[in-house]
C-alpha cells in the first residue's frame, strides 16, 4: 500500500489550496453560515462559485480533457475531495449529474448526447436530478411504473417519481421509465433524459414538481408528476428496454474508488464535536474521552482502507464487489460519529442554539443525514450480502 502522494499530485494539492485561499469566501467556511441564507439564494451562490471553479480547471478532476475535465489521476481526485472537506467548501449543487450521469454518458452516450450533456453539466449550465424511486419502487427498482408510451417520434410520460434529490432546482432528469411490460420485471425499462424546464426556465407542460420537507426543515427532495409529457425518443440513453443495464452501470459510479473525501469531512466533524465537549465542560469526562479516542481510531482505519483502495485503483486493478466494503465502512463510521455527538451534547443536541455562543445546527443536520447513509446507495444489509458472497465466497 502506498501511503504517499507523488510530487505531481502534491503540486496539484498546492495549486488547489492556493485557488481555494483566493476564491473561497472566509465566511462560507463558518459552520452554520448556509443556514442563515434563503435556500434558493444559497443554491445560486454555490452554483456560480462552482462554475468559476470549473473555469479555473478544478472540476471534473479525472474526466478526460476532451470533455472539459482536468485529465487528472485518481489520487488527485482524492486530494480534491480532501481539500474541499478540509476547507469547508460547499458541496456541489450538481452531484447527481457529476457522479452518475456524466460518466455513464461518456461510456454509452451518442456523440450528440456527449456534446449536449457533459460540458454544460460540468459548468452548471444545466442542473440534473435522478428519477428512480416511485411510491411503489424504492429499493426495488424493477418495480418502476412511470409509463413512456411511443407516440410517433416522441414518448408520452405519465406517472410519478418521489424522493427525487435536487428536484426543486433541476432543469432535467435522467429517469427510469417503463416502455413495455415483459415477463421479467427488469426488462422493458428504459433510461430516458427528460426536460423538466423549457428554455425560459418555466416547467414543461405536464410537469408538476412538489417539495418534500424533511424533519430537519431542509427541502432536498421533491416529488415529480408527469401528465402527457412529450419527450423525444432520441433522448434514450443506451438502448430502449435496456435501462436496467444502464442503471447498474450508472450506480456503479456511486461508491467511487476511495473514501478520502469522507474521511476528511468526518475528521473535521469530530473536531467540531470535541469543541462542543469543551464548550459544555465535558472534555474531562473519562468515558467521553474514551469514546472520542475510539472514533479517532475508527477514522484512521477508514483512512488507511481508503489509501489501500486508492493504491489498487492507481495500479489499474478492478475493485468490483470489494467497493461494498468501502461503502459499509464510511457510512457506519459516520453514524457512529453522529451518535457520539448526541452523547457529548446530551439533551442540547435537540436544540439549535442551546447557548448564544454555541450553534449546533451543522452537527444536527449531519447527524440526521447520516441515518440515511446506510440505506441509499445500497443498504448495509445488501452490502454485507455482496461482501459475503462475492468477496468472501460464502454460500448463499
Amino acid at each position: 500500500m502506498d501511503l504517499s502522494y507523488s510530487p505531481a499530485d502534491e503540486a496539484f494539492r498546492a495549486d488547489f489550496r492556493s485557488w481555494l485561499a483566493d476564491n473561497l469566501p472566509t465566511e462560507w467556511r463558518h459552520p452554520g453560515f448556509w443556514r442563515e441564507i434563503d435556500a434558493d439564494e444559497a443554491f445560486g451562490m454555490r452554483r456560480a462559485w462552482e462554475a468559476g471553479k470549473a473555469e479555473a480547471g478544478f472540476a471534473g478532476i479525472q474526466w478526460p480533457v476532451e470533455y472539459g475535465g482536468r485529465g487528472g489521476t485518481p489520487a488527485q481526485r482524492a486530494i480534491y475531495d480532501e481539500e474541499m472537506a478540509a476547507h469547508r467548501a460547499p458541496s456541489t449543487v450538481n452531484s447527481l449529474g457529476l457522479t452518475f450521469l456524466a460518466p455513464t454518458v461518456m461510456v454509452l452516450g451518442t456523440d450528440e448526447q456527449k456534446r449536449a450533456i457533459i460540458k454544460p453539466l460540468l459548468h452548471n449550465d444545466v442542473i440534473w436530478c435522478q428519477g428512480f424511486s416511485e411510491p411503489n419502487a424504492g429499493s426495488d427498482l424493477a418495480a418502476v411504473q412511470l409509463r413512456a408510451e411511443a407516440d410517433g417520434e416522441d414518448y408520452l410520460l405519465n406517472g410519478q417519481k418521489i424522493w427525487t434529490s435536487n428536484a426543486l432546482h433541476a432543469d432535467k432528469m435522467f429517469a427510469l421509465v417503463r416502455t413495455s411490460v415483459e415477463d421479467k420485471r427488469h426488462r422493458g425499462i428504459t433510461m430516458l433524459l427528460v426536460d423538466l424546464k423549457d428554455a425560459a426556465g418555466g416547467y414543461v407542460p405536464g410537469v408538476d414538481v412538489r417539495p418534500l420537507k424533511q424533519m430537519s426543515g431542509a427541502l432536498d427532495f421533491g416529488e415529480v408528476f408527469f401528465t402527457d409529457v412529450r419527450v423525444p425518443r432520441a433522448n434514450v440513453l443506451g438502448d430502449e428496454g435496456g435501462g436496467w443495464d444502464v442503471a447498474m452501470l450508472l450506480l456503479s459510479f456511486e461508491r467511487g474508488a476511495s473514501a478520502m473525501g469522507q474521511y476528511a469531512a468526518f475528521r473535521r466533524e469530530l473536531e467540531d464535536i470535541v469543541e462542543v465537549a469543551r464548550a459544555l465542560g465535558r472534555d474531562d469526562d473519562p468515558l467521553l474521552r474514551q469514546r472520542i479516542a475510539a472514533q479517532v481510531i475508527e477514522l484512521e482505519a477508514l483512512k488507511y482502507h481508503s489509501l489501500s483502495i486508492l493504491t489498487q485503483v492507481e495500479q489499474g486493478n478492478e475493485l468490483g464487489a470489494a467497493s461494498s466494503i468501502t461503502k459499509l465502512q464510511w457510512s457506519e463510521t459516520h453514524q457512529d460519529i453522529g451518535e457520539l455527538f448526541t452523547d457529548v451534547a446530551g439533551l442540547s443536541h435537540q436544540i439549535a442554539r442551546p447557548r448564544p455562543d454555541l450553534d449546533l445546527r451543522a452537527l444536527q443536520q449531519s447527524f440526521m443525514w447520516s441515518r440515511s447513509e446506510t440505506i441509499w446507495g445500497g443498504s448495509s444489509q445488501v452490502q454485507r450480502t455482496i461482501v459475503a458472497e462475492r468477496v468472501l465466497g460464502l454460500p448463499r
